[in-house]
């Protein structure tokens, strides 16, 4: 269940906000948009890879400034689909972030359930690590936080916890190195939350992370609603989803343009071995409104890929169409009471 923030105090997704502004203000942002430029050619492979990524803090600070709010949205999107599947009661009582960098999936745990809780982020940029330590004094929740230097690969451990999040770590690593990490990932946790790009080849490493998933014993809550096979055929479709990010002044420096947001596409898996009770179907594209209708194209527990016709003579179901979003369970866990 998502705890929002009481009346009077500041969310994480605000003080998140607030303490990246506050780096960049030290920052001259013509440094800051270069440093940007470079990593995303880095990333794209249009610059060496045996050079380090993050380089010095002014890299750090530049890449969370423009990452760190579309993460924390992306993984805080599907948190909230994975906790709507699990009892009403549930929270984690322990975090393990594996390849968290800056941590923005912490922030995202903070913001879905609240509380205090023992958290570890294992990551081997200690640049990284150093400015998300120094980022979380910001959010008394990850005050306590461990910050751990650790290479992501064969030599990786996990001790045992209820909760492991990966986000956008699957494509930095070779097949065998995604395999490990997986299976050590399902070994340690009662839970693993894993979110990629939402791109083909995004939604290929959480095909492969899923089957690896289930074949360790978890069982899916999200965003599928069954842990058999993904109906999609492999090569003429993909499962992603859509989470609105505000724009930052660094944003619109470097990418151009006015508007205050934009949409970060992602991939995700969710998958425990607690009891679950995933979605009876899943919105997989953007809702069509028409006039007196709503389509949507869901995805089915019964292992099938459907379109439905929402009309007016559906009443209140009509109603929940008109507001139903991209990721949404369907029907509306509510109705069905």
């Amino acid at each position: 269940m998502n705890h929002p923030a009481a009346p009077g105090s500041v969310s994480p997704a605000d003080q998140l906000r607030a303490a990246l502004s506050a780096l960049l203000d030290g920052l001259p942002p013509r440094q800051a948009a270069g440093a940007v430029d470079r990593l995303i050619a880095n990333y794209r492979g249009a610059t060496p890879t045996d050079a380090p990524i993050l380089r010095d803090r002014a890299d750090v600070v530049a890449y969370a400034a423009y990452r760190m709010p579309a993460t924390f949205e992306a993984v805080r999107a599907a948190l909230a689909a994975f906790a709507d599947a699990m009892p009403e009661d549930w929270a984690p009582g322990s975090h393990v972030d594996v390849g968290g960098g800056t941590g923005a999936a912490t922030w995202a745990v903070t913001d879905t359930w609240g509380g205090v809780r023992p958290v570890t982020v294992l990551d081997w940029a200690e640049p990284a690590l150093a400015l998300g330590r120094e980022i979380a004094a910001a959010n008394p929740a990850l005050r306590e936080a461990v910050w751990r230097r650790s290479r992501i690969g064969a030599a990786l451990t996990i001790e045992s916890t209820d909760l492991v999040t990966v986000s956008y770590v699957l494509n930095e690593l070779d097949e065998a190195d995604r395999a490990t990490l997986v299976d050590t990932a399902a070994a340690a946790a009662r839970a693993v939350v894993i979110v990629e790009a939402g791109t083909p080849a995004g939604y290929a490493r959480i095909i492969e992370a899923r089957d690896r998933l289930i074949a360790a014993g978890l069982h899916i809550a999200a965003p599928c609603p069954h842990s058999a096979a993904c109906p999609i055929t492999p090569g003429t479709d993909w499962c992603h989803f859509s989470a609105r990010v505000s724009r930052s002044s660094l944003h619109r420096q470097v990418k151009g343009g006015s508007l205050p947001y934009e949409d970060e596409k992602f991939s995700y898996v969710a998958a425990t071995r607690l009891p679950v009770a995933p979605a009876p179907a899943r919105v997989v594209r953007r809702p069509q409104i028409r006039k007196g209708q709503v389509l949507l194209d869901l995805c089915e527990a019964g292992e099938q890929l459907r379109r439905t016709t929402v009309t007016k003579r559906h009443g209140d179901l009509y109603k929940a169409a008109r507001d139903a979003d991209w990721g949404d369970a369907w029907p509306p866990f509510d109705s069905q009471s």
